[in-house]
């Protein structure tokens, strides 16, 4: 085998680093960090869903071409989004509408089908719902806050990785949330054998102390959750602690192999997040910043010289619509726009210089070719297909009239004139001079309905957003979503959306 080459995208899962901080620990303790976010989809997560799917493989239990179906904060979604576009499964998830929009995003672009259930369901709904889907389907249900293979995988990957990077030296603490219990019993069944000296440390929210309660689990006969714990309050860190015990869990609980059960604050997380990226150069998310609150509780208290490491599960990418990013903005600030003006240059509150004289020759207009002139024509006449659209493949102006075309529901023929089928003998350029000739205009995009000309972006928005669009469109045949509400505007680019200088 050749070192670093892989047979699929699946070959890369684990093997994550483990680093040392520099700024955030304290003086007299060794605190370490796994980054998990190195996974190939971002997060510890991918674990559980490769060992998850091919313990299912192994056992029989998937068969070819089935359906998989999962509930999930997101990350695990993800992963198994990962795993079963490389093995042909369909996926569906289930999950809470409250999860950052980004998770369910990436999953839809992986393939997977997306299916939420109400937030005020907590994470017992959206698991219930994917009981119920997969039993009226015959889908394969994953279970992974049940699923033996969870912890296995971690048993098999996580803690080798954790045993090998403190080969010949001590390590007195592991600290880690609980989310499924996958991490948790994998790597800590590995460590009661192997390192019996190693403490484990259990962080859970502060406002949400379902280990520190003491109150037992409701639980079905499958060891399900049948209702969240009692003392369950929504908290600020997504998929870090559902509102239940997960019976990996209790495995753990009922082993006795938790030294210490941590609380964490949902602001000192968030804080620990954002001082993770800004101190230490780790990009992560608040399940990481919670975590590494509790591994400071417990470096607080360590003698001098422990070493200490704690779990970082994900990537700072899956909360762009948390308060992970509150105050984070995408305009410039007070202090950018100071740096901006400090020179002449390419300023927004600055007009730009005038050209010269020797530069204000009108470039005159190339001839039209009577070929390409013909070829144009004959697309504008096709009665079968009245919807003309003259693009650029990059133009982001071109992007949001095909977002606008997407939400109606109207089928169009684009003609991109940068794409590699008119770049030969310049007839992107030919048929630019074309319409330029018609209309008068040498912008692109440009729309036609019908062989008539509309206009180009702005145009077409304000056609489609007083019904006028529409009504052409019917007349001239064009099927399309008659119910379909738009709003044209908020399709552009954000850079290209109404704002002040900053």
């Amino acid at each position: 085998m050749h070192a670093n080459r892989f047979d699929t995208i699946l070959g890369t899962v684990g093997r994550t680093p483990v680093v040392r901080l520099q700024k955030l620990a304290p003086p007299h303790a060794n605190v370490f960090v796994k980054v998990e976010s190195f996974n190939p989809m971002g997060s510890v997560k991918d674990r559980l869903a490769l060992g998850v799917i091919e313990d299912a493989e192994r056992r029989g239990a998937l068969q070819p071409g089935q359906t998989v179906i999962e509930a999930t904060s997101g990350n695990t979604g993800i992963g198994l989004a990962m795993v079963c576009a490389v093995k042909g499964y369909p996926l569906v998830v289930t999950m809470a509408e409250n999860f950052s929009v980004e998770r369910r995003r990436m999953m839809r672009f992986l393939g997977a089908k997306v299916v939420l259930t109400p937030a005020a369901l907590k994470g017992t709904g959206m698991l219930a719902k994917a009981v119920e889907l997969a039993g009226a389907h015959g889908w394969f249900l994953c279970r992974q806050f049940e699923n033996e293979a969870n912890a296995t995988m971690h048993a098999r990957t996580t803690a080798p990785e954790i045993l090998a990077a403190f080969d010949g030296e001590r390590l007195d603490w592991f600290v880690t949330g609980y989310g499924t219990g996958g991490t948790l019993k994998g790597v800590a069944s590995v460590l009661r054998r192997e390192r019996p000296d190693t403490r484990i440390a259990v962080c859970e929210p502060d406002n949400a102390p379902i280990l520190g309660s003491g109150l037992p689990q409701p639980r079905a006969a499958d060891g399900s959750p049948s209702d969240s714990h009692p003392v369950f309050r929504p908290h600020l860190m997504q998929g870090w602690s559902p509102d239940f015990i997960p019976k990996l869990t209790q495995d753990v609980i009922d082993a006795h192999w938790i030294d210490r059960v941590v609380a964490v604050n949902g602001n000192e997380a968030t804080r620990l997040a954002r001082e993770l990226a800004r101190q230490e150069g780790l990009f992560v998310g608040i399940s990481a910043g919670a975590t590494l609150a509790g591994a400071l509780q417990v470096a607080a208290d360590a003698p001098t010289g422990a070493n200490i490491l704690c779990m970082l599960p994900d990537t700072g990418e899956r909360y762009l619509s948390t308060p992970l990013f509150e105050g984070i903005g995408v305009d410039m600030t007070d202090d950018e726009l100071a740096i901006s003006r400090s020179t002449p240059g390419a300023r927004f509150d600055a007009p730009a210089p005038s050209p010269t004289p020797a530069t204000t020759e009108p470039t005159p207009a190339p001839a039209v070719e009577p070929d390409v002139a013909a070829f144009v024509d004959a697309l504008l006449a096709d009665a079968s297909q009245p919807l003309v659209l003259f693009a650029l493949e990059w133009c982001e102006f071109c992007w949001s009239l095909r977002k606008l075309f997407a939400q109606l529901g109207v089928p169009y023929r684009s003609v991109d004139l940068d794409s590699a089928d008119y770049q030969q003998d310049d007839r992107g350029g030919k048929i630019r001079a074309v319409l330029a000739a018609r209309t008068g205009q040498r912008t692109i995009p440009q729309v036609f309905v019908g062989g008539t000309w509309i206009g180009g972006c702005s145009e077409t928005f304000a056609l489609a957003k007083d019904g006028r669009l529409q009504a052409m469109l019917k007349a001239h045949g064009a099927t399309f979503d008659e119910h379909a509400c738009i709003e044209p505007a908020a399709l552009l680019p954000a850079w290209l959306q109404p704002r002040g200088p900053g």
